[in-house]
């Protein structure tokens, strides 16, 4: 079960998957179902209707009142069409893309996490090496794993832009936020709050984060946010220095 986004703008050759919920058990043919049960979880089914994927959620009330939806931000939601409670969406369980009004976040208490991981290849939507969230939540920023290993960091967050990714000075890379819930969670959102923009953000299997943006249908970008092997995490070792024009490392 996958859902695709295309550019705003007819060849602009952009096209997303932007989200895989059977990833790691894939439909062999094209006769699979998504379908909501008797329990009024949704379902991804196979030809023999055994269950490749579940919403898994065990405390539906009303399970003949379950809805699906997918809105115009892009979240597939399910919900008690009786209630009107949002009883699971696809944002608190994410892919390899990040969408305006998502959050990632983080409870240094509880260890619950939202995060992005990347496809094991470019074709293979099976959860790959790389893993994206925001870490130390006294001191914000954004950190890609490469398994448990730190591949990359953002710098910190100054309230504005994460001070490690100068292309955020830019005007079209605003509208992100960093907040904090009441039991201390920390997540990031992204939001312009301009109808005439669409953007979204990437983590590529090669642990790569990358962003693209369309205003009035003109795309920008796409913005590479490691653009160098200075950017990462421990290329140079300790003490030592990066030249990014030409990548060498210099001891100190």
């Amino acid at each position: 079960m996958s859902y695709i986004a295309n550019a705003p703008e007819k060849g602009s050759g952009y096209l997303a998957v932007f989200h895989v919920a059977n990833r790691e058990q894939p439909l062999k043919d094209s006769t699979g179902v998504f379908t909501i049960s008797e329990d009024g979880n949704l379902m991804v089914l196979n030809s023999q209707k055994h269950t490749l994927w579940s919403s898994n959620m065990s405390n539906i009330i009303h399970p003949n009142s379950s809805i699906a939806q997918l809105l115009d931000c892009g979240v597939l939601v399910l919900k008690d069409n009786t209630t009107g409670d949002t009883l699971w969406e696809s944002f608190q369980n994410p892919s390899d893309t990040f969408l305006p009004k998502m959050k990632l976040q983080t409870n240094p208490e509880t260890g619950e996490r939202v995060k992005l991981t990347s496809w094991k290849s470019p074709s293979d939507p099976t959860i790959g090496s790389f893993s994206v969230n925001i870490e130390r939540p006294d001191v914000p920023e954004a950190m890609v794993f490469n398994g448990s290993k730190p591949y990359w960091r953002s710098g910190p967050w100054n309230g504005r832009v994460f001070l490690g990714i100068y292309q955020m000075n830019t005007r079209y890379l605003t509208g992100f936020y960093l907040g904090k819930e009441d039991d201390g969670t920390s997540y990031i959102t992204y939001d312009k709050g301009d109808q005439s923009y669409f953007g979204l953000l990437k983590l590529n299997s090669d642990g790569k984060l990358k962003i693209v943006g369309w205003v009035n249908k003109a795309e920008y970008g796409p913005w590479i946010f490691q653009d160098s092997k200075c950017d990462v995490y421990g290329y140079c070792m300790n003490f030592g220095i990066c030249n990014r024009q030409n990548s060498t490392k210099l001891a100190v």
